[in-house]
This record gives structure tokens, C-alpha cells and sequence, in this order.
């Protein structure tokens, strides 16, 4: 992967290459910024860079034999920290045990979060955690001498995930780091590190991306008309993984719609026949969709909300749901939309917990009867 990979972030590409033409790296970096900006990606591009026979000032040269261990992420002189969690076979799970999801999604895109890697590795409802093991298994890997004679490179995603103990471990290895090596951290809540680890390193911040940059991507990488490019830039505001995650969601979200259109005009109209059998169908998508579908009503009603104060760089609606909502929006106002919000916090939280769907649903459909009415 070389910055050219990379979209926007210009002046950081730049700092970091003078960096390394200066002989000025230092051993320890943290990129800090939101979600989809590319820091991940950043680091990855750095990480290959510092490991290149013959980097220039478009990173690294992609022909040599170091990069092309590097991008398949196979170098054995670029080590991976992330977090895990602890399966039913794994009392002290590491990095190492997920190496191979870890590379295939690295290889598909760089631009994902920690929601994302909960559903590549199929812990959707666990906790991610660096544990402790993590920096016993690094401190061994960076004790052998580099393999190919040059530098050595960790990259640790999500350094927010380590507990304190994990931390004082890893502190040590950044204060005193082997010979030739460089960490290069990549944190979404920087504030939530470890504050001796903060210390330690230089931080680079990555901004959130312009709209124009990331239609600009979606027409050039995705084939997108610029009409749609320029609405799901939008949308996706300042995240390039929220663009691509809207891009492959676009299905899932447009099913979501009709549910929410349906509860409202059956609740509304007070069908009562029909909200049973809305409940039902809601009922067999299964936990994890329900509670997505949740969240996505509340993000709909929060939109229809601000939809009223006619500020449309302010809104983040697909056209279909601009339709809908220039008609539904007068409904939600200062006086229910707190009370519906609430209901759908509470049904996510009684579906997290196993109650009966069918109950939940139909009891959320009536409630809405009352809370529209409140206009």
C-alpha cells in the first residue's frame, strides 16, 4: 500500500515522508482522529514506507521484495496489536489468533471500525480487549533480530483497548524500544490512552474527511453517478468507512425504511391488525438486524426532528427518505420526540436481553399510537 492508496490527508502524507528523508522517525507515533479519516490506512502506507528498499516521495516503491511481503501484510518484520476477545477455546487470546481475518480485511479495505471487526470476527455481542498476553508475545517477537536486516514495525490499532497492566507492559517496550524499531499506534479516542503512553509518542491528528474528497473517491474507485456520490459523502460525514459501509448497506437500509414507514402510518391510522403482523415480521429478522434496524430508526427520527428547522446542510437523508419525511416530519416535535426516542432505546435493550420480540415490537407499535398523536 503506498499514499497513493490513500484518499485525501495530503499534508500528513507529506510530514510523514519528510520525516523519513530527514532521518527524523521517530520510534514512537499515535494517529488520533474519528472514525473512516485513514488513520489506519495512514500507518499501514507508513508501515510499508519504513520497510521499503527504496521509498520515495510517494511512500514506498511497491517492487521491491520487502514490499511485496509487506502488502499482502506477511512481512515478518511488521507486527500487528489489536483487540480480541476472549472465545470459549482461548482462555489468553493475542493478536496472533486473528491474524488471518485480520490480514483478509486488511487486504479488502483499511477503512473499518471496531464495529466492523466485532462482525469480521463473529463476537457481535463481546468485548474487544487488548489483553495482557499481547504484550508478552510482543516483547518476544521484538527480542529476535529483524528478519530481512532492516527496521521492525508495530502497528497497534485501538491502543484504548489495553487495561492499565497491559499498558505499563507495553510502556516499557516504547520507552526502550530495540534497535530499528518504530510503533506506529492508530487511536479513535486518544484521550482514553494510557496518559504515560501519551507522553511517549508524537501524535499525528487526522481530520475528518471533506465531502468533496470522499465523492470524489466513490466516483473514482466505486463507479458511483455524481449525484449519489455527492449525497452519500454527505451522509457520510467526514468517514470514508461510513460511505463504504452505506455503499454495501444500501439493501439492508432501504428494508429498514419500508419497517419504519410502516410502523408509523399503521400506528398513526391505529390498524391495529396490521401492527400485529409488522410485529411478527420484525420478530423473525433475528436479534442482531433488529437491533440495527433500531438504530437506524432512531437516527431516522433524530433526522426528522431537525428536519423542521429547514437547515438542509444539517440533515443527513437518502432522497427517499427526504420524500417521506417532508410529509412525516411535523409529527416528530418537541413534545413526543424524547418519549419516542426512549421507546426505541428501551425495545433495543429488552431485545439485547432476550425478551420476546413479538412482544416487543407490538408493545413499541402501540406506544407509538399515543406519542404521535402528541402534535
Amino acid at each position: 500500500m503506498t499514499f497513493d492508496n490513500i484518499i485525501g490527508q495530503e499534508s500528513i502524507k507529506q510530514h510523514l515522508t519528510k520525516l523519513l528523508v530527514e532521518n527524523k522517525v521517530p520510534h514512537a507515533i499515535m494517529f488520533c482522529g474519528p472514525k473512516g479519516a485513514g488513520k489506519l490506512a495512514l500507518a499501514l502506507a507508513y508501515a510499508q514506507m519504513l520497510l521499503c528498499q527504496n521509498p520515495n516521495e510517494k511512500g514506498a516503491c511497491g517492487t521491491c521484495s520487502d514490499c511485496h511481503m509487506t502488502f499482502p501484510w506477511t512481512h515478518p518484520d511488521l507486527h500487528f496489536t489489536f483487540p480480541v476477545y476472549k472465545a470459549k477455546s482461548s482462555e489468553h487470546p493475542i493478536s496472533d489468533d486473528f491474524l488471518t481475518p485480520w490480514r483478509e480485511q486488511l487486504c479488502r479495505s483499511p477503512y473499518f471500525d471496531t464495529e466492523d471487526w466485532l462482525e469480521i470476527i463473529g463476537a457481535e455481542n463481546q468485548q474487544l480487549t487488548i489483553y495482557v498476553q499481547e504484550s508478552d508475545n510482543l516483547q518476544k517477537k521484538l527480542a529476535l533480530k529483524s528478519s530481512q536486516g532492516g527496521r521492525k514495525v508495530v502497528v497497534l490499532w485501538m491502543p484504548e483497548r489495553m487495561n492499565e497492566q497491559t499498558g505499563n507492559k507495553l510502556l516499557k517496550l516504547i520507552e526502550e524500544p530495540p534497535v530499528g524499531t518504530h510503533f506506529l499506534l492508530v487511536s479513535q479516542e486518544p484521550d482514553n490512552v494510557l496518559g504515560t503512553i501519551q507522553s511517549r509518542v508524537q501524535r499525528i491528528n487526522v481530520p475528518a474527511l471533506p465531502e468533496t474528497i470522499i465523492s470524489k473517491a466513490l466516483q473514482e474507485r466505486h463507479s458511483m453517478l455524481q449525484e449519489d456520490a455527492d449525497l452519500l459523502a454527505h451522509i457520510a460525514q467526514g468517514s470514508y468507512a461510513e460511505a463504504l459501509k452505506r455503499m454495501e448497506q444500501n439493501s439492508e437500509r432501504q428494508y429498514f425504511f419500508d419497517l419504519f414507514v410502516q410502523l408509523m402510518r399503521h400506528s398513526y391510522a391505529r390498524r391495529i391488525k396490521e401492527m400485529q403482523q409488522w410485529a411478527l415480521a420484525v420478530a423473525e429478522l433475528g436479534r442482531e438486524r433488529q437491533k440495527r434496524m433500531l438504530d437506524y430508526f432512531q437516527g431516522l427520527v433524530r433526522e426528522n426532528f431537525i428536519y423542521n428547522f429547514n437547515q438542509p446542510e444539517i440533515n443527513y437523508l437518502s432522497r427517499d427518505e427526504e420524500d417521506f419525511s417532508k410529509r412525516f416530519a411535523p409529527f416528530i416535535n418537541e413534545r413526543n420526540v424524547i418519549g419516542i426516542m426512549d421507546e426505541l432505546s428501551d425495545a433495543s435493550r429488552d431485545i439485547s436481553q432476550n425478551t420476546n420480540a413479538r412482544m416487543v415490537f407490538f408493545d413499541l407499535a402501540l406506544k407509538m399510537i399515543v406519542l404521535l398523536k402528541k402534535n
